[in-house]
């Protein structure tokens, strides 16, 4: 399964959503994440401008939406159907956190079977009779003291979950330059360098060195340098011999 691919077996389902800005944050949460199938179930204002400006470039969720008139129309074709849940209910269903619901949902993914993730009304979730048509719930595990997320709030760690389940690879292109990885000869010239510098300012003396060269590669090897970062250590290895031979009154070479 490609990365691209994943997503279209999983439907997000928002019913009765009664603030269109709500439908355009959880769109823009979905997006971030790749989660791409958007299904709407009797939203009160849909479409809407609102919920076009807080999609903030998510305009393609929501331009390939669905609006259902009810749930059981948006459940069509569901292999299995997960139900957000604030609370505990008190009904015979199995309850999951969200990492958990990932790891069910997975397998049915791989085998192109779709999955429905229902999220209910912003001030009072999802009816019981809404919830007749779930398999299983998710409940997040948040703080019990103030339990309460809000609608995209809660799309977006499910989103998330997906996402690290689904496509966790990291871009380097997207955060900086490229590392280039240092060799062991490039990592014995530094600790050469390292070594003499040390001798050279009077920080190490060549008889008596204790331990401390093994500390340093040991640091230095956990390090995991690249290139741009060693040529800066040489850079000052360097600078600190320049200057102490000019303190001394003649510079080095």
């Amino acid at each position: 399964m490609t990365n691209n691919t994943w997503s279209e077996n999983i439907l997000f389902v928002l019913v009765g959503t009664t603030h269109p800005g709500n439908i355009g944050a959880a769109a823009r949460a979905m997006k971030t994440m790749g989660v791409t199938q958007l299904h709407l179930v009797a939203p009160l204002h849909y479409p809407s401008a609102e919920a076009t400006a807080r999609a903030s470039g998510a305009d393609d969720v929501l331009a390939k939406s669905v609006v259902h008139a009810d749930l059981a129309s948006a459940l069509v074709g569901c292999d299995q159907v997960y139900a957000m849940s604030a609370r505990l209910r008190h009904l015979q269903v199995p309850v999951r956190d969200p990492r958990e619901a990932v790891a069910d949902i997975t397998p049915r993914v791989h085998e192109n079977k779709p999955v429905a993730i229902v999220f209910g009304r912003e001030h009072s979730g999802l009816s019981n009779a809404e919830l007749d048509h779930c398999h299983q719930l998710i409940h997040i595990p948040a703080n019990p003291d103030y339990s309460s997320l809000n609608l995209a709030a809660a799309v977006q760690v499910m989103a998330y979950e997906l996402k690290m389940e689904f496509d966790s690879a990291i871009d380097p292109g997207r955060i900086g330059e490229i590392r280039q990885s240092v060799t062991s000869d490039d990592l014995e010239y530094l600790y050469t360098h390292l070594e003499q510098t040390m001798i050279t300012i009077g920080f190490m003396d060549p008889d008596k060195p204790r331990k401390l060269m093994r500390r340093l590669r040991h640091l230095f090897n956990r390090a995991d340098l690249d290139q741009n970062e060693l040529q800066i250590l040489r850079g000052i290895l360097s600078a600190a011999e320049k200057h102490h031979g000019n303190d001394e009154g003649g510079e080095k070479t």
